[in-house]
């Protein structure tokens, strides 16, 4: 007896079960699905698995996307606790980590982070040996995305090249929307960088601050700086605090990191090449002798990150960034893994 789907359709070959641009995501908190949400709005892959150990929260939210398939272009949506749900992702986004409990010291909590992306990692690896890693795992406490991306990398044993975290990314976003709040210019016209640590020692480039190629520093030379008559310089603190307000506002932060995240995705995936300021490795450049990742303009393409770009830093930036790698150095090397 014929069933209905018999009846309905011929099968004429033998699918390829293999996606060609899977994603990802392990960790299905209110990051990780800001991201899911805004790589399926912008059909960035074919398949998209999620990954998680609170089980019941995992199928619904999985259920909650599957059923949303109709407003949306990727024909596949999975999940799973076990990691063999990941198999052949092209790109592995890690959202999970633990928060900060009350009194504990960032050592601490940092420690304890290592220790869950070693349950994560290997297994990944295990089951997408060819994939790029991007690092996103509570990007709002400092320090912790751009350590945790360093740790994944010796964890993975994959080229540094393919390893690389959010970074400073939406820093650089939030502070180009904040030059362009304070200009009445549109963020996409306002073009500035933050670089280091994706946090409070996190250094502004005023020097290539530009609107149309004009740089900001030629008409005034003081800008960013304590003698700045206009404050520009609270522009960064704004950049720096602004987490810390959203998470006390609604609990978390989430949208913003999700747009950023996929902005990032989409350059790997679409082979793009643009240029990001990500975590990457910074060992010998600016006089770092350290093995650390700080956000630096990175080339993004298919193959993760291609190329940097040799920003020419004025002596106070130059001070500044050995300062960002000196912090992230001071936690990182008490680290036991």
């Amino acid at each position: 007896m014929s069933t209905v789907k018999e009846k309905l359709i011929e099968n004429l070959i033998e699918e390829d079960k293999i996606s060609q641009r899977k994603i990802t995501i392990v960790g299905t908190g209110a990051v990780g699905m800001a991201c899911a949400i805004c790589i399926l709005l912008k059909d960035l892959a074919d398949e998209l698995a999620l990954v998680d150990v609170a089980v019941d929260k995992l199928k619904g939210e999985t259920m909650d996307l599957q059923h949303g398939s109709l407003f949306f272009n990727t024909s596949k949506i999975t999940s799973g606790k076990d990691y063999s749900v990941s198999a052949n992702s092209k790109l592995v986004i890690v959202t999970a980590g633990a928060r900060q409990q009350e009194g504990e010291s960032r050592l601490a909590l940092v420690q304890r982070n290592v220790n869950i992306m070693k349950s994560i990692i290997p297994a990944i690896v295990q089951h997408s040996p060819d994939c790029k890693m991007l690092i996103v795992s509570n990007p709002e406490l400092f320090l912790l995305v751009d350590i945790l991306t360093y740790v994944v990398w010796k964890l993975s044993g994959l080229p540094a090249t393919r390893v690389f975290g959010s970074g400073c990314n939406l820093d650089s976003a939030r502070f180009r929307y904040l030059i362009g709040e304070k200009l009445g210019v549109h963020p996409t016209s306002c073009h500035g960088w933050i670089i280091g640590e994706h946090g409070d020692s996190s250094v502004p480039l005023w020097s290539g601050v530009n609107v149309a190629g004009v740089a900001l520093k030629t008409l005034d030379p003081k800008l960013g700086t304590d003698a700045d008559k206009d404050q520009w310089k609270n522009i960064h603190k704004q950049v720096v605090e602004s987490a810390y307000e959203i998470i006390k506002l609604k609990g978390y932060t989430s949208w913003a990191i999700g747009l950023s995240v996929t902005d990032l995705v989409g350059s790997v995936l679409k082979n793009l090449r643009r240029v990001h300021p990500v975590s990457t490795m910074v060992k010998g450049l600016y006089g770092i002798k350290e093995e650390i990742f700080l956000s630096i303009p990175c080339v993004l393409g298919q193959n993760g990150v291609s190329d940097i770009v040799k920003v020419n830093l004025n002596s106070d930036e130059e001070a500044l960034f050995k300062k960002s790698a000196d912090t992230l150095w001071n936690v990182q090397k008490e680290l036991v893994f």
